[in-house]
C-alpha cells in the first residue's frame, strides 16, 4: 500500500539518507523564533510520524490470536502508538511559544517609578538538609535587592541547630510538631503563621532548600502580578552541578541535564496556551489566591503542579518567566535521580484519579485536559524504551518480531521518521537534545518508572513523600546494583545474540534482511545499555561543595610573598588556582575580591591546583553573595555531538 516493490535496499538508504539531510539544511536555514517556520518543520515532522504509524496500524500487525507472537507485536505496538502519539503531541505544543522577559522589563520600569512594590515573604522549605546546602539559599534569598521582604526557614526537622543558624544570620525560623502532608503541609503551616500577623505580605516566594536565587529574582517577577489573572509567575529550574548522567560519563560540558528541554522548550510553548505549571521551587504565588483555595493542595505528590490546576479552576495562570534567576543542586546519585522521576510520575497520575482532577468533573478547558493528557503520555511512553531495548533479543532466542513487516518497508517509512524526529527535536531544543545521549537518559529511569506504573495500578495513594537527599559524601565510587544489574543483562544479552549470531558455527551463510535489521537493532541496544551500566557506576564528587566557575584576578600570600594568580573557580570549601605550587609555610592566603584574605591549606585528596580554604562565618556568607548574587553558568547549555561521543569513548576505555 505504502511502498514501491521495486526498491531495493540501496535505494531505499539513499532515500533515509536524503531525508535527513534535507531537514539537517533546513534546520540550519530556519529560525526556531518564526512562527512560520515552526509550523513547517513541524507539520513535517507530524507527517513524517503519521506516516509511520499509519503503516505500521494498517500494513504490520498480524491477526490478534493467543499466541506468542500475535501477542508480542500488538503488545510493542501499543506502547509504539503511545510513544507517537507524545511526539505528535509535543509537535503540536511546540507550534508556538512565549517570552515574557518584555513584559518584565516594562512591568520592573512601572514599580521603580510608582516606588509602590508589593511585599513578599520567602518560604525556603528545608528537610532534613544540611546548612552547607541550605545556607546558599538563605544567604541568597536575604541579599535579593528589593523592598519589603522577609525570609523564613520551613525546618520540618525541627533541628536546634537550623534555628540557631537563623538567629545568627536574622531570617524568621518556622517549624511544627508534625510532618503531615509534607512539602504542602509545611508551606500551609507558614502560610498559616504569616497570615496571622498585622500586615500579612501580598506575595509569597518559595525556594527549595537548594536553590539560590540572584539578587534580582524578585524585581523580575512581582511586575508579572499587575495581571489580576496571573496567579503564580515561576522560573525554570537551573543547576550548577552535573547530574548523574552527565557526571558520570564525563559529558558535564557537552550535554545538558534532562530537565532543560522541559524547562526550555515545552513550558514556554505551554505558556502559550496558559498551560504552564508550578515546579515546585523559584516560583512566587499570590497570597489572595492561596487563601481563596484553602493553602497550598496537598492531596497528590506533584503538590506543584496541582498548585497550577487548583488555580486554573478559578481563573488564574501561571506565568512562565524563562529567565535564569536561581540555580539549585541537581539530584547528585543515581538513586536520587531514580526516586524523583517516580516521584513525579506517580504524583502526575494522582493528580489526574482525583475526583475534580483534569480527567474527570474537575472545571477545566479543553485545552487544560489535553495538556495533562499530554504529560501523562510522557510517562505512559517509558515502557516503550524496554520494548525497544529487548526486541531484537527476543527475535534471537525465541524467533518472534516485534515489526512483522518487510524490512525495506520499515526502513523507509520507521528509519526516515526517526531522522525528521531527531532533526526537528535538535532545532526545536536549540541542541538540548542529542541522538543517542538523550535515548540513554530516558533509558536510566525506563525500569523503574514501569514498575511505578504497575503499582498506581494496583495503589494509586498512600505513598510517602520521599524528599531528593542531597549533599552526603560522594568521595568514593558507587555502584547502584539494581540498575545496573538490569543494564548488564541488557548489554549481556545483546551481545550474545550478535555473538551467537554471527560467529557460531551454525550461523547463516547470508543473512535475511529480518537478520541485518534485528542485528543493528541489537548492537544499538547492547550501545545503550552499556552507557546506561556506565552511569550506573557513580564516580566519586570532590568535597560536599561545587566549584562554581569564576574567572577573577587575584593574589597569593606565601612566605611573606604575594604575587598575581587566577582563580579559576571557588566554593565555600576550595579555591581551583591555574598553574599553582604551594609551599606550606603557614601564612600562605589568596586575596578573593570583596571577601578579602583567605588562609589557604594544601589537601592531597584535592585535584591538581585545587586548595583547600579556612574562610571565617562573615567570608564565608561573603563568598556565597559574591557566587549567587548572578546564576552561574558551571554545566553546559546546550548539546555538542561529536564532545559528547569523544568524552563517552574516554569514559569506556577509562
Amino acid at each position: 500500500m505504502f511502498f514501491n516493490v521495486n526498491d531495493d535496499v540501496s535505494s531505499v538508504l539513499l532515500f533515509d539518507l536524503g531525508i535527513g539531510l534535507l531537514f539537517i539544511v533546513f534546520s540550519r536555514l530556519a529560525h526556531r523564533d518564526r512562527l512560520i517556520d515552526r509550523v513547517l518543520f513541524g507539520s513535517a515532522t507530524i507527517l513524517s510520524l503519521v506516516l509511520y504509524i499509519s503503516w505500521r496500524w494498517l500494513d504490520t500487525l498480524p491477526d490478534l490470536e493467543v499466541t506468542g507472537a500475535s501477542i508480542w507485536a500488538y503488545f510493542y505496538f501499543t506502547f509504539e502508538a503511545i510513544s507517537v502519539v507524545y511526539a505528535l503531541g509535543s509537535v503540536l505544543i511546540l507550534f508556538r511559544s512565549t517570552d515574557w522577559s518584555l513584559e518584565a522589563d516594562d512591568a520592573q520600569k512601572q514599580l521603580a517609578a510608582t516606588e509602590q512594590y508589593p511585599s513578599v515573604d520567602v518560604f525556603i522549605c528545608t528537610y532534613n538538609e544540611p546548612i552547607n546546602i541550605l545556607e546558599k539559599s538563605v544567604i541568597s534569598a536575604g541579599s535579593m535587592n528589593y523592598p519589603g521582604f522577609k525570609v523564613y526557614v520551613c525546618d520540618d526537622t525541627r533541628r536546634p541547630e537550623i534555628k540557631d543558624y537563623c538567629d545568627q544570620i536574622g531570617v524568621g525560623y518556622i517549624t511544627r510538631p508534625d510532618n503531615r502532608h509534607a512539602k504542602a503541609g509545611n508551606l500551609n503551616n507558614a502560610l498559616t503563621l504569616t497570615n496571622a500577623t498585622r500586615h500579612p505580605c501580598d506575595l509569597i516566594m518559595v525556594l527549595d532548600a537548594d536553590f539560590a536565587p540572584q539578587e534580582n529574582f524578585l524585581l523580575r517577577t512581582v511586575g508579572l502580578f499587575r495581571n489580576e489573572e496571573v496567579g503564580v509567575v515561576q522560573t525554570p529550574q537551573f543547576y550548577f552541578n552535573s547530574d548523574p548522567i552527565q557526571h558520570n560519563l564525563g559529558i558535564r560540558s557537552s550535554f545538558v541535564d534532562d530537565q532543560r528541554v522541559f524547562f526550555d522548550t515545552f513550558q514556554p510553548a505551554k505558556d502559550a496556551v496558559g498551560c504552564a505549571f508550578c515546579v515546585g521551587t523559584s516560583f512566587v504565588v499570590r497570597r489572595s489566591a492561596l487563601n481563596e483555595m484553602g493553602g497550598f493542595p496537598h492531596e497528590a505528590l506533584s503538590e506543584d503542579m496541582l498548585l497550577t490546576y487548583r488555580l486554573m479552576e478559578r481563573g488564574y495562570v501561571t506565568r512562565w518567566l524563562n529567565e535564569k534567576l536561581s540555580v539549585g543542586l541537581s539530584a547528585e546519585g543515581i538513586p536520587e535521580y531514580i526516586t524523583q522521576r517516580t516521584r513525579w510520575c506517580l504524583g502526575t497520575i494522582q493528580i489526574g484519579l482525583l475526583k475534580d482532577g483534569p480527567l474527570w468533573r474537575g472545571r477545566f478547558t479543553l485545552t487544560q485536559r489535553l495538556h495533562y493528557i499530554h504529560g501523562l503520555l510522557s510517562w505512559l511512553s517509558k515502557p516503550f524504551i524496554l520494548c525497544m531495548l529487548f526486541a531484537p533479543s527476543i527475535y534471537w532466542l525465541f524467533d518472534i518480531s516485534a515489526i512483522q513487516a518487510d524490512e525495506l518497508v520499515f526502513m523507509k517509512y520507521g528509519i526516515s521518521a526517526l531522522l525528521v524526529f531527531w532533526s526537528y527535536s535538535s532545532w526545536i531544543s536549540d541542541r538540548r537534545t542529542l541522538p543517542f545521549f538523550t535515548e540513554v537518559t530516558h533509558a536510566i529511569t525506563a525500569l523503574p518508572i514501569t514498575v511505578a506504573l504497575l503499582q498506581a495500578i494496583r495503589k494509586p495513594f498512600g505513598r510517602p513523600f520521599k524528599v531528593t537527599e542531597k549533599g552526603g559524601d560522594r568521595s568514593k565510587i558507587r555502584i547502584h546494583a539494581p540498575t545496573a544489574a538490569f543494564f548488564g543483562v541488557v548489554t549481556l544479552l545483546s551481545a550474545f545474540s550478535i555473538v551467537s549470531t554471527v560467529f557460531v558455527w551454525s550461523s547463516p551463510i547470508e543473512f535475511s534482511e529480518r537478520d541485518c535489521l534485528n542485528l543493528v537493532w541489537s548492537a544499538f541496544a547492547m550501545l545503550i545499555g552499556f552507557v546506561s551500566l556506565l552511569v550506573c557506576i557513580e564516580l566519586p564528587r570532590f568535597g560536599q561543595e561545587e566549584l562554581i566557575k569564576i574567572q577573577m584576578q587575584s593574589s597569593l600570600r606565601a612566605g611573606g610573598i604575594v604575587r598575581d594568580i587566577q582563580i579559576e573557580a571557588l566554593s565555600t570549601q576550595n579555591v581551583l588556582i591555574t598553574d599553582l605550587e604551594l609551599s606550606g609555610a603557614e601564612d600562605e592566603a589568596v586575596f578573593i575580591h570583596g571577601i578579602g584574605w583567605v588562609q589557604v591549606e594544601f589537601d592531597l585528596s584535592l585535584p591538581p591546583n585545587c586548595f583547600r580554604i579556612l574562610p571565617s562565618f562573615q567570608q564565608k556568607t561573603d563568598i556565597l553573595r559574591a557566587l549567587f548574587r548572578k546564576a552561574p553558568d558551571n554545566v553546559a547549555s546546550v548539546g555538542r555531538l561529536g564532545k559528547s561521543m569523544i568524552r563517552l569513548c574516554k569514559r569506556a576505555l577509562s
